[in-house]
């Protein structure tokens, strides 16, 4: 199984990466910029930028030499552009995977990723019940259980990539709507009426987009690695310049992944109204402080193991997007006879 090396969040607006050796360095200064930080190349796994952080060529260089993914987001968290080296991986795989998302197989892989996303949705409200009954509108969240439940049982008959991606908006409207209920500290702040971004307009969608940006990122490294197109998937169209692939495999991630920890951080009361700003638009944005939290939290959590339901071994939550992307592979290879997706119990 792969290591879990480490991701270098940069979220200073005037840092600026540069490359010493086999060492990437942090600058910091407007004008005269000093080493804040240095790091081995050998210990990174990919590099994240939030704002205006620049790069020199020869960052670019060692990144795409060694593999290295470096990503771009602007202030709210959106994703920008991110830096990719050679293509590498089994061409046949790929002409494979082409050819898959053009057939009738597409539909059924499609329907694997939505289903393990509502089973894991559900799961999410499911142990709200448990742990927190007395404290929650339990008739509502139970609704929204039953809800899931009944569509995720119809989605793999769905025979197109169309009527499963109505039942994933569906999905989501019911899995949204019972949310509020499973916020257990400032609820007056965290309220969300609706998924929203880019920007964001509530605290909870800026610090869901965060998250799921972060995830997207992890995912897309991961399918690159085993040699899977990012840009091909099964369930998103495709579209220039979209990752659809990867948007496709976190789908069953999200839940466990990114709705957990926000849920966490919120109802640990990490977070409060001092941690956000909002915008003469609007869009709310956290603050660099909050931003630091809770990428040091998302760290943290990717850090604790579970054993995969599929592979049977014990591995660091955050190899999940490796671990389905391998098995992504291995089913379009035809190593197996099904795509297993990541079913949190």
């Amino acid at each position: 199984m792969r290591k879990l090396l480490n991701t270098l969040y940069v979220t200073a607006a005037d840092s600026y990466l540069a490359r010493d050796g086999e060492n990437v360095l942090v600058l910091m200064g407007e004008k005269e910029q000093r080493e804040k930080f240095r790091v081995p190349v050998h210990n990174l796994e990919q590099i994240v930028t939030f704002g205006y952080t620049g790069a020199s060529p020869a960052v670019f260089q060692l990144c795409a030499e060694r593999g290295i993914g470096l990503t771009f987001l602007n202030e709210y968290g959106n994703f920008q552009a991110r830096i990719q080296g050679k293509i590498n991986g089994n061409v046949l795989l790929r002409r494979k995977q082409y050819r898959m998302a053009d057939g009738e197989e597409a539909a059924k892989i499609a329907g694997r990723f939505i289903q393990a996303k509502i089973i894991n949705s559900r799961s999410v409200l499911r142990r709200a019940l448990r742990d927190h009954a007395a404290e929650i509108d339990a008739v509502k969240v139970t609704g929204a259980s039953n809800a899931l439940k009944r569509l995720s049982l119809s989605v793999l008959k769905m025979p197109t990539g169309d009527t499963i991606r109505g039942a994933e908006g569906e999905a989501a409207r019911i899995y949204f709507g019972a949310m509020n209920e499973l916020v257990l500290g400032d609820r007056e702040l965290f309220q969300m009426q609706t998924r929203n971004r880019r920007p964001p307009l509530d605290p909870m969608n800026a610090l869901l987009s965060l998250i799921y940006t972060l995830l997207r990122s992890d995912v897309q490294s991961a399918l690159e690695t085993v040699g899977l197109d990012p840009a091909v998937g099964f369930l998103h169209r495709d579209r220039p310049g979209r990752a659809s692939l990867a948007l496709d495999l976190m789908e069953e991630l999200r839940p466990y992944l990114a709705d957990r920890l926000v849920l966490s951080l919120i109802n640990r009361r990490q977070l409060s109204a001092k941690s956000f700003v909002i915008k003469e638009n609007g869009a709310v944005l956290l603050k660099d402080d909050t931003r630091k939290d809770v990428l040091a939290a998302w760290q943290k959590r990717k850090q604790e193991e579970i054993v995969h339901p599929y592979l049977g071994e014990k591995i660091p939550i955050g190899l999940l997007p490796y671990a389905q992307a391998l098995l992504l592979a291995r089913h379009i290879r035809g190593d197996i006879a099904d795509y297993p997706p990541f079913l949190w119990k």
